[in-house]
């Protein structure tokens, strides 16, 4: 008897792991991880600098965004991710904060609105880093999914 309930827990729990494995799995397509490689060639207008950046952003189905830049050769004063198409400025979407030395990450629970996500969809978001000598921003990479 010991031994059928056995079989029946393994059973149990093998079938609990296959439906979490399907269910992260689901929640990884259901999602966009872009890769980003920020530099001043890309900010508008373009800066000459030796900083560079580069990082992943994740934008799931459901519009919640997270994910982070790490910056090299530069002191960051601010950094955000913006509406706006390659080579043209827009307005800041979602503030990234400063989580280590050349860190910038999405805060918790942050997300698009609808008509930003469809942005984003189109690729019509950036992330750029801001300095002290460049105020509007001095590294940049725009968001492809």
């Amino acid at each position: 008897m010991n031994m059928n309930l056995q079989g029946i827990k393994r059973f149990v729990w093998a079938g609990a792991g296959a439906a979490a494995m399907l269910l992260a799995g689901a929640a990884m397509a259901a999602s966009h991880s872009v890769k980003v490689t920020l530099s001043g060639a890309s900010e508008v207008p373009p800066v000459t600098t030796a900083a560079s950046g580069a990082g992943t952003i994740m934008v799931g189905d459901d519009m919640s965004v997270s994910g982070s830049v790490t910056t090299k050769g530069l002191d960051g004063t601010a950094a955000h991710i913006h509406t706006g198409a390659a080579g043209v400025n827009g307005p800041v979407t979602i503030g990234l904060t400063k989580t280590a030395d050349g860190v910038w990450s999405v805060p918790a629970g942050a997300k698009f609105t609808e008509e930003q996500y469809k942005t984003f969809k189109a690729g019509g978001t950036y992330v750029n880093v801001h300095t002290a000598a460049n105020k509007p921003g001095e590294i940049r990479g725009q968001l492809v999914p």
